[in-house]
């Protein structure tokens, strides 16, 4: 898989915080959802590339923002929260890889993955980000470590891909 279009969308965001790198990454996944239903060939690496987005995406905020998030606001179970819904993210992830090449079935999974993303980016956008923006956390100094962190794991799952 070529990444490097991923790459090159998330590698502006070193200087900037911890939220403007999470929304970029969030208004990445809904165009390449966007792009998906508008596509009529390549739709298996836009399904690809979608699972890669979200996968770097819920790694970086698992391995390094939800730990740093917790402390830092009042209500910790939008933490919680946020981490179930990954997990099922994740499986429908592992879904969609498996029905590559059966366009009808990788069609409803997906429809079924962006209203799960749909939801989560709502409640973390609308709930969670503006405690955190009220919270004493150095944004910058997290955002550069989230950068640095989601370019080891694009080269990585790249590679995988």
């Amino acid at each position: 898989m070529n990444t490097s279009q991923y790459e090159a969308g998330s590698s502006g965001h070193a200087s900037g915080d911890a939220l403007a790198l999470l929304k970029n990454d969030h208004r990445q996944v809904e165009d390449l959802f966007q792009g998906y239903e508008n596509a009529n060939a390549e739709q298996n690496a836009l399904a690809l590339k979608i699972c890669l987005v979200l996968e770097v995406h819920a790694e970086i905020e698992e391995e390094i923002f939800y730990p740093a998030v917790r402390n830092a606001v009042t209500n910790s179970d939008l933490v919680s929260e946020a981490i179930a819904e990954h997990a099922s993210v994740k499986q429908l992830i592992a879904q969609i890889e498996k029905a590559l090449n059966r366009p009808e079935r990788l069609s409803s999974l997906l429809a079924e993955l962006r209203q799960q993303v749909i939801h989560h980016v709502q409640e973390e956008e609308n709930e969670l980000f503006p405690e955190v923006e009220a919270s004493d956390l150095d944004l910058k100094d997290l955002g550069q470590r989230l950068a640095q962190r989601k370019m080891a794991l694009i080269h990585q799952l790249g590679a995988r891909a």
